[in-house]
Parts: structure tokens; sequence; C-alpha cells
């Protein structure tokens, strides 16, 4: 007899909907893309041909519909890693746990994962307003660092030459580094892109060398990460979600792939005066790359 997953471990609505998203099994399409914008979630709906369901539950929007006869669901996750532990471990229950046994399935569903959000660039050669794909995330959050196996995915060498360059401090979570999937970069990424290495970071001000009236534990952050390279590599940006996507999915055997319209250049202090349609035009590219 297989092991039933506790209650209190997998948590339902008494209408057998997945605890924090409200959703069932069925509702949601393979391909989904995540937002953290609520309001963002109904604007790319506006490009669906047909709407097929909606769900809200507190900051997690849900709607799934067909663009161009490819059913996609589109779902925000609210700010940051620890909103998108919620947000990945319930999709994938809805697909490989069977809920009202309480089993985890013998044949296992891989999802895709498309992250499309907003940045700050953090090398000023990179434009405000330009469309970044990141290839690998670096995670300021500490959050796969809860689960076993992550050493299986993550860049162990990576890790330990960022951390001894910017003399990381031992009070902070350990930085981790994942690949995107190579599946979905090859399925989206084009020349209007630009490669990136993105940070992760558990909070904007502070966690991003921001100070307001709070004076941070490392002043020097952001030049250690602008000057930093790896294997040639530089870091490109900072968002909040994309190093938990790419680690959950690469532990649960799902795809996953992040796209940032960057609003800001944190070394030349600029910013985006309206990037609102330019967001469009990238739900649009990305809408019609699932399609083909």
């Amino acid at each position: 007899m297989k092991n039933k997953i506790a209650s209190s471990e997998l948590l339902l609505n008494p209408d057998g909907s997945i605890y924090h998203l409200h959703l069932k099994p069925g509702q949601i399409a393979k391909d989904i893309i995540l937002v953290g914008d609520p309001e963002r979630v109904d604007m790319i709906a506006q490009f669906f041909d047909t709407i097929e369901f909606r769900s809200q539950n507190r900051e997690f929007v849900t709607i799934t519909g067909n663009y161009k006869d490819k059913r996609i669901t589109v779902l925000s996750t609210g700010i940051g890693t620890d909103n998108i532990d919620i947000v990945i471990n319930e999709l994938d229950a809805l697909v490989n746990i069977d809920l009202e046994k309480r089993e985890i399935k013998k044949t296992k569903t891989t999802l895709n994962f498309i992250r499309i959000g907003t940045s700050g660039a953090l090398q000023p050669e990179i434009p405000v307003n330009a469309y970044l794909v990141s290839q690998i995330a670096i995670g300021f959050d500490g959050l796969m660092n809860f689960y076993a196996r992550r050493e299986e995915f993550a860049d162990i060498q990576f890790e330990e030459a960022f951390k001894s360059y910017t003399n990381w401090n031992h009070l902070l979570a350990s930085p981790y580094v994942v690949n995107c999937s190579e599946v979905l970069f090859n399925r989206i990424a084009d020349n209007d892109f630009i490669m990136g290495i993105t940070i992760s970071a558990p909070g904007f001000y502070g966690p991003q060398g921001r100070e307001l009236r709070l004076t941070i534990v490392d002043r020097e952050i952001n030049s250690k990460i602008e000057s930093f390279r790896y294997n040639a590599l530089e870091i490109t940006n900072y968002e909040m979600e994309c190093s938990a996507i790419y680690g959950l999915s690469k532990l649960l055997g799902h795809q996953a792939l992040t796209i940032c319209l960057i609003i800001a250049n944190r070394i030349t202090l600029q910013a985006s005066s309206d990037y609102k349609q330019l967001m469009k035009l990238l739900v649009k590219k990305i809408l019609d790359k699932l399609t083909l």
C-alpha cells in the first residue's frame, strides 16, 4: 500500500481544490505563464481567443484559456521566492499527486513555466526597455537550501567563486546557482533578447543594495556584483522570483524560463518612463513562441 500524504502536509479546501491557489486538477494547462502582478493576468488574457476558467485567492489569480488553439494558463504569484515555493509545489501537486487518494502518481507530468516580469539591470551597457532572458539564476533567498538534492542541479563552483569574490557575509543565506531549461531557452530565446545571469533577491530594498532609512550590511555589494566575472560571464540584473522557479522545477522535473523587461538600470540610474506598452509587446511575442 502506498504511503498517503497527511492532510497537514497537503492542504486542500472543502471543495477539493489545492489550498492556496484554489485550483483543481484539469484547470491548468501544461504551458503556464507566471507573473508577479495580479493585474497582469487579465492583461495577458486579453490576447486569448477564449477564456475557459478564472480563479482568484489572495494574490493568486489564475486564468486558463486558448491562444491560437494553444491551451495556456497565466497565473500571478505575487512577489518573492516564498510565494514561488507555494505556487510551484501546488501546481506540481495538481498534476503529479492524486489529491483524492493523497498519493504520488507513478507517471509524472512535466509542466512548462515561463515567467514574464520586470527587472533592474546591473551592467551599464544594458539599456532600459530591453528584453532579457535569464540563462542562469543566483538565489540570494536561500529557499533551495531547505531542499535535499539541491547539489544535483546547482553550480557549486560558481557559488564558491561568487562567495569568495564578494566576501559573502556568513550571516546571510548561502547563494545558490541554477541554470534555466535548455528546452524552453531553445524554444523561446532569439536575437531580440539579451542573455543574462539574474539575481533573485529576498527583498526590494536592502537585499538589492537600496538604502532609505536603514543602512545595509555591505554598501559595496552592487559594485562587487557588477565587477564579478565567472568564465567571462557577468551578472546582469536583479529580480525576485527566478531562482526558486528554476530550482524547484529542476527538482520536480519541470521546465522553466524567465524573461524580464528591464525597467531600470541601477548603475546608470535610469528608469523607464512608461513600460506598459513594451510589456504587452513582450507578452505577445512569448505567446506566439508558445504556439510554434
